[in-house]
């Protein structure tokens, strides 16, 4: 086949998590629409998983009429999370037609898609036992005064887990919250009084994210959520939340959010979150940009 493809789908989306393609200018981290793909069609079981002619067929046809490149042969076969559901699918394209014996290769393609859906519940297994021992190994990794993780700890975190996200298109979004008023506080009422300041932001943050989140301090007076299978409009809803119980506990912040990307990875997307946050500490003062630190 002129491409051999493995996607996730997620959120509607078809991700190319790899893909090896010597017909096609597609790259890993492309996201095209799911209901408007073959694969779609494949898992769904409205045509066969093996199409050696998709002319043939006529809802592999509309699709492959309303391309931009041709596809004129066709291979697919889910893959399945432990309790059946739709994880991805592995598929090949080709530009020119294949003869009719690529049929008999459906066996492997079975074969291939009981492998690959056995492989998938194996690696969780161990992300999930990998998982339990980075949380073991965190106490070196603690703010002393809110308990959160600390810059160490988020660093270990983002890290051990790009690989993961990398590997299986996980969705994510980062948000970073930079208090305002802290040295007000601490000039004024003094540092004891400061730090109950930085207490109140860190147990409001702590209560809008859920158990799988990642919430650290990043510094003085930065926080960071890593909002693990959040897409980016949950990432704006968090921030609201966020926003609010912080208000809430008499504390103000400005938030900035970016959601992770396998191209950009999560230094990118803790950039971008960190600009956004910049920008709209701007816009409230209604000055000019503030210097952007490097994350």
């Amino acid at each position: 086949m002129g491409a051999w493809a493995v996607t996730r789908i997620v959120d509607g989306r078809q991700l190319v998590l790899t893909v090896r393609s010597d017909s096609y200018e597609v790259g890993d981290g492309t996201s095209l629409p799911f209901s408007d793909s073959m694969c779609r069609v494949m898992v769904s079981a409205d045509a066969p998983r093996i199409a050696p002619d998709v002319a043939g067929i006529p809802a592999y046809a509309r699709i492959a009429g309303a391309l931009p490149f041709d596809i004129n042969a066709y291979v697919g076969t889910p893959i399945v999370w432990p309790d059946g559901s739709l994880f991805g699918t592995v598929c090949g394209f080709d530009p020119s037609t294949k003869p009719d014996e690529l049929r008999a290769h459906l066996p492997l393609l079975d074969l291939l898609s009981s492998l690959l859906s056995s492989v998938l519940e194996a690696d969780l297994g161990a992300t999930s036992a990998a998982r339990a021992a980075e949380i073991a190994r965190r106490e070196a990794d603690v703010d002393p005064l809110t308990g959160l993780l600390n810059r160490r700890g988020w660093n270990r975190f983002l890290t051990q887990e790009e690989h993961r996200f990398r590997r299986f298109g996980d969705s994510a979004s980062v948000v970073v919250i930079d208090l305002d008023n802290l040295k007000v506080v601490n000039d004024t009422w003094g540092h004891d009084a400061g730090d109950q300041y930085i207490l109140r932001a860190a147990r409001a943050l702590a209560s809008t994210v859920r158990s799988g989140d990642v919430l650290a301090r990043l510094g003085g007076d930065e926080f960071g959520v890593i909002a693990v299978g959040c897409t980016p409009e949950q990432g704006a809803e968090l921030v609201v939340r966020a926003s609010h119980a912080l208000s809430a506990a008499g504390v103000s912040g400005s938030f900035g959010h970016a959601p992770y990307s396998i191209v950009a990875g999560f230094p990118g997307a803790w950039r971008a979150a960190d600009e956004a946050m910049y920008e709209q500490k701007r816009r409230r003062r209604g000055g000019p940009p503030s210097p952007r630190r490097r994350v």
